[in-house]
């Protein structure tokens, strides 16, 4: 009992889920319909005739019939006027039905070109940590799913739920008006049997959908991060395990496939069974009226066309029923995408960053990823205008979480970060971030070609701009022993050139930015001894009157720092230059000594 009692809340959890849903999507509809007024109201008309057109179609044969039936007309005449009439009512439903979709195919189209933009601008509104716990490949998937599902209700909803069930009802008068009470009963029970039917179905295989829809973002899921890691797969020799893995997510798409496409089978059945039932019925008693003189052959042809007319649509209502749901169940991800709250946000009073000197004060920081692992501990540290200032550690120490910490990804549970004395949590986002331009430790390229991912630092950028950074990055010499010179494509995330070069470039790019604080991280680690000494060169000249913070690994990189800041388990142990830091005798000097002797045994290992 307690197990059907929970299933009963999940089913009516669902519904109002479903319900919510549709409450939404409308809400998103009737903007983009308020825009193109005109064409809806065209769009409108044109359904009105092809529906009227429609419905003139039976009668109109029921006449044709009756004026060749020589029991009723002695002398029969070919009735050309009624052939015609009904030639151009049939043109007229298709024609009228074919204009209302081209009026309001633009509509559709720009729903879904604004939707699409919206959840593409709110996913880049959202804080690093959601984009590093979600799957890309069925983030995509979701998107596409839903801008085609919201294309599907707003065409639907307007024009067919609403237009259909007014033709059954008129046919239904029809019925009663010109035959008798029971054509018109029959007509109203097998439509409410249809739809209860349908309706209560859909509702029971609307999981397997659900099930079918998560396999097949699963799925693409897997598919893209197992090629995005391309190289990774062939280091280890994992095809085989690969196309395992892939195909165990394959079998489950399979089976939900499978599972929807047997209940769709015994809801079409059941539907078919319905219509079946209600056309044998009707055509019984159109037949006994036939021959009991009650009704003319016309009569009968008429009953006949307009229970096939009222099937057809009615069939079409079943399907269009079950597309809904299945719309909205393809909605519900990016609905759940557009609801979603990011954790960083500005302030309503957020004031745009005012920086004169570029002072930079962490004041008693306490931060951590996981509650249970704290990566910065009462952490606080002054960079004064026009400083550079080194932060070195092992790994783990928290040094690349102070990039993100100043960047804004996250936010600090204690203490303060100062620009020029103004807390970054009181700033908006956007003037925040301009006056920062970092060189991350691992430097991600577009699929596009060189110049574009320099470019892409300032995109107002002028030639001569782009050209002055290439040459400070010094990546002259790399581009021009390239057939195709800075039009050459780099290959999706960069995969195309070395990671020496990709660091280059993403120093060429922060040139291009020019703010005036400059964060380096692990900026040199990807190269050799000889493009770590021009890049270090290039990096004085970039960061010379600017204030910088260099997070690095290899001391050597470091030495000309105005403070070198030594971080252990979250914590500043040790701070001061270069030689300071060595007469101590402490953390940074044994570091100093291990990382000397590295060096020379690569050499001598490079040597032998």
């Amino acid at each position: 009992m307690r197990g059907m009692g929970t299933a009963a809340k999940r089913d009516d959890a669902s519904r109002s889920a479903q319900a919510f849903n549709l409450q939404q999507t409308i809400r998103y509809m009737l903007p983009y319909l308020l825009t193109f007024k005109g064409r809806v109201i065209l769009a409108l008309l044109a359904l009105v005739a092809a529906k009227a057109a429609t419905l003139l179609l039976p009668y109109l044969l029921k006449l044709i019939v009756d004026s060749l039936d020589s029991s009723l007309q002695p002398v029969v005449v070919l009735p050309l006027l009624l052939l015609l009439a009904y030639g151009l009512m049939r043109f007229g439903s298709v024609f009228f039905g074919e204009v209302r979709d081209a009026l309001f195919s633009r509509v559709t189209e720009h729903a879904m070109r604004q939707i699409g933009l919206k959840v593409f601008n709110h996913l880049h509104q959202q804080e690093l940590s959601f984009h590093l716990e979600r799957n890309t490949g069925g983030i995509s998937r979701d998107i596409e799913r839903g801008t085609n599902g919201l294309s599907f209700l707003m065409r639907f909803l307007m024009f067919n739920i609403v237009p259909t069930l007014l033709e059954i009802v008129l046919v239904a008068i029809i019925f009663w008006g010109l035959f008798s009470f029971w054509y018109a009963l029959i007509t109203a029970i097998a439509v409410a049997c249809y739809i209860w039917f349908t309706v209560k179905v859909t509702e029971w295989r609307n999981q397997f959908i659900r099930d079918a829809n998560q396999a097949d973002s699963a799925t693409n899921g897997r598919a893209v991060d197992s090629l995005l890691n391309y190289e990774t797969v062939k280091y280890f020799n994992n095809e085989a395990y690969e196309a395992r893995i892939y195909d165990e997510f394959l079998q489950k798409w399979e089976t939900a496939k499978l599972k929807n496409r047997m209940s769709l089978l015994l809801l079409n059945s059941g539907q078919a069974l319905i219509i079946a039932a209600a056309i044998t019925l009707m055509m019984l008693m159109a037949a006994q009226g036939a021959v009991t003189k009650e009704l003319t052959l016309g009569d009968m042809a008429m009953v006949n066309a307009y229970m096939l007319q009222l099937f057809i649509p009615l069939n079409f209502l079943g399907f269009v029923y079950r597309e809904i749901r299945r719309a909205l169940t393809d909605l519900e991800n990016m609905l759940g995408l557009l609801n979603r709250q990011s954790q960083i946000v500005e302030t309503s009073d957020a004031k745009t960053l005012q920086l004169q000197q570029g002072k930079i004060e962490f004041q008693n920081v306490h931060f951590s990823y996981q509650t249970e692992r704290p990566i910065l501990q009462d952490f606080t540290l002054t960079i004064l205008p026009g400083q550079k200032v080194a932060v070195v550690g092992s790994s783990g120490a928290g040094k690349s979480t102070l990039a993100r910490l100043l960047y804004r990804f996250y936010d600090i549970q204690q203490g303060h970060i100062l620009l020029d004395g103004q807390d970054i949590k009181e700033l908006t986002l956007d003037s925040l971030r301009r006056a920062i331009a970092i060189v991350p430790q691992d430097t991600v390229l577009f699929n596009s070609s060189i110049r574009d991912n320099i470019a892409y630092g300032n995109p107002n950028a002028t030639a001569a701009d782009i050209e002055q950074a290439i040459d400070m990055a010094h990546l002259r010499s790399f581009i021009n022993s390239l057939p195709q010179g800075d039009a050459t494509i780099v290959g999706e995330r960069g995969l195309k050139v070395s990671g020496g070069e990709k660091q280059r470039i993403a120093i060429a790019r922060v040139l291009l930015k020019r703010s005036p604080i400059l964060v380096f991280d692990e900026a040199t680690s990807a190269l050799d001894s000889q493009s770590e000494a021009a890049i270090l060169q290039a990096m004085r000249e970039v960061a010379s009157g600017h204030t910088s913070l260099v997070i690095a690994h290899r001391l050597s990189t470091v030495i000309d720092a105005d403070n070198i800041v030594v971080l252990d388990q979250g914590k500043v142990v040790e701070q001061g230059q270069h030689q300071q830091l060595l007469a101590l005798g402490g953390y940074y000097a044994r570091l100093w000594a291990l990382q000397q002797k590295q060096h020379l045994q690569q050499r001598t290992t490079a040597e032998g």
